[in-house]
């Protein structure tokens, strides 16, 4: 399908937050209980639409475990967004943030937009992190925070589609240089077919396919 732009992304966060799960909702519609460790990483993408655009978004799930960490640190690199995620019922997770967002920091552009999520939100009964705190925590860094549920799919939609406005709207007013495919977002076939001549903007090189190279 054409679309107008592709914006890659990232999953980051400590193992078992629910990043896997919260790809699978959102790109599938459903909800698997018992999920096997993510490996290295791994791939999903849908296409959703801004202003009358189509948008792609390609999304990578990164493994949370620490001996998977140079790998994810090379995602960083091309990715336009990424969803930052802790689990509500899991203080560890929280208190690990600085750690992970210092990381994504150092190794991405510096125009990434970066959503903070705290899932896991249908259970409330066994909460450790309140929503205040996590909101003082975004504020204070510069991100935009919202809490999910993988299980429920509440604000799953809201969270990819969010990030992927504020990186649309940073577009249009011209923060990202998207000549540049190493910021994460290639233009598409429906937007290159409108641009004039001797635009700035210019697609990949031809036969560079959807898929950005993960350095």
């Amino acid at each position: 399908m054409s679309y107008a732009y592709l914006f890659k992304y990232v999953i980051i966060g400590d193992t078992g937050v629910g990043k896997s799960c919260l790809l699978l909702q959102f790109t599938d519609k459903r909800f698997t209980p018992i999920h096997d460790l993510t490996i290295g990483v791994e791939f999903g993408s849908r296409m959703v639409t801004i202003e009358n655009k189509k948008i792609k978004l390609q999304i990578w799930d990164t493994a949370g475990q620490e001996s998977f960490r140079s790998i994810t640190r090379s995602y960083y690199r091309g990715a336009a967004g990424a969803l930052l995620v802790y689990d509500i019922t899991r203080r560890e997770t929280f208190n690990h943030l600085y750690s992970w967002l210092e990381d994504a920091r150092q190794h991405s552009s510096s125009h990434m937009v970066i959503m903070l999520i705290g899932n896991k939100s249908d259970l409330e009964s066994r909460r450790a992190v309140q929503k205040e705190e996590a909101e003082a925590f975004a504020q204070e860094h510069g991100m935009v925070f919202m809490e999910t549920s993988a299980k429920t799919a509440a604000n799953v939609e809201e969270a990819f589609l969010n990030t992927a406005k504020v990186i649309y709207t940073k577009i249009q007013q011209g923060q990202f240089d998207i000549a540049n495919e190493g910021h994460g977002i290639r233009i598409g076939p429906q937007q290159s077919a409108i641009l004039q001549p001797g635009s700035a903007i210019r697609q990949g090189p031809p036969g560079s396919g959807d898929r950005l190279g993960c350095c």
